[in-house]
């Protein structure tokens, strides 16, 4: 963490000097009683030391909280800066509706999903996108290793958000072909996977191949579906949520052509397990030097001190109100 403005931090020093003033000061507000040294003479209680400190303290601990949010505090991700040991990786993932099926637990999308992830968190100094595609191409994010970011796009990835019926493979690999072919990265991979095949778009999926091979990309093509049919839950407008049952359509010698034209390599996984195994090779990759930014991102997070200023003001007018309710 950094501050961007760490000289307003100076802001919280009168606050610390008005509570340590106010505490030395003697209560000015003592009534003057026929008794009043004798019982001046006593040690004042709990709730009264309490009653007389925690205001000063708490407004001074606030002042301090949002002279810190004006120092605006920045998490920042950070990297070793250079040449590191690396490689481009797009992973392209079918978004269509029959990705909701159940032979993977809980669905495939979510096994595939949860892959990913686990695959992403494993990687350190690799660039990494995310694409989907189901009737149509979309892309999440592009190459970047801020991961965090790209786990926030991956979390939001569901079945059916292109809006676009059927499985538009060539559109999807040749969109990721697209976000690799200008990389200066020896080593470009393109994660593949799809559980259908191909039966919509503009460009055809051996086409986007060879396009991907001509920009020196490998693909590794991933085939996701148990052996046999299936069902997926779907939201019916006539009659609710129903069960409906998906045929086991998975295109596995266009795949096979697909990781053929581009080096790459072709793979079916029939379950959570076999998936993961899938990944675990794939993630064995060879590696190749690019170049690494000190810094990838920042994000903000002065919202957090501000909070907790306003809570302890909240307090303290909840305790002054209250129990440390003081009286002339």
């Amino acid at each position: 963490m950094r501050f961007l403005h760490p000289w307003l931090l100076l802001l919280a020093l009168p606050a610390f000097a008005a509570a340590a003033a106010a505490l030395r000061t003697p209560d000015a507000s003592a009534l003057d009683l026929p008794a009043g040294k004798r019982l001046r003479e006593r040690r004042p209680s709990r709730r009264a030391r309490a009653a007389r400190a925690a205001p000063p303290v708490l407004l001074a601990l606030a002042l301090c909280l949002i002279a810190a949010a004006l120092a605006r505090p920045q998490k920042v991700l950070r990297f070793p800066g250079g040449t590191g040991e690396g490689i481009d990786i797009m992973l392209s993932i079918d978004s269509s509706l029959s990705m909701n099926a159940v032979d993977f637990k809980p669905t495939r999308l979510d096994a595939a999903k949860a892959v990913a992830r686990r695959f992403v968190l494993g990687r350190a100094q690799d660039r990494i996108g995310l694409a989907t595609f189901g009737g149509a191409p979309l892309l999440l994010c592009p190459p970047t290793l801020d991961y965090e970011a790209l786990l926030g796009r991956l979390d939001e990835l569901d079945a059916g958000m292109t809006r676009a019926d059927g499985t538009a493979l060539g559109d999807g690999l040749a969109s990721a072909v697209s976000r690799l072919k200008d990389s200066d990265a020896k080593s470009k991979v393109i994660l593949l996977l799809s559980d259908g095949r191909a039966n919509t778009g503009v460009v055809d999926a051996p086409t986007a191949a060879k396009a991907a091979a001509a920009y020196g990309i490998k693909v590794y093509a991933i085939g996701v579906a148990g052996t046999g049919d299936s069902t997926m839950t779907i939201d019916d407008p006539r009659y609710g949520r129903v069960t409906v049952p998906v045929t086991d359509d998975l295109d596995e010698e266009l795949l096979d052509e697909i990781a053929r034209l581009t080096g790459g390599k072709a793979f079916r996984a029939r379950d959570g397990g076999e998936l993961k195994s899938v990944f675990a090779e794939i993630d064995r990759l060879e590696k190749s030097k690019v170049a690494l930014p000190k810094i990838a991102a920042t994000g903000d997070l002065h919202s957090w001190p501000l909070g907790a200023a306003l809570l302890i003001l909240l307090l303290e007018s909840a305790l002054a109100a209250g129990p440390l309710l003081r009286w002339p």
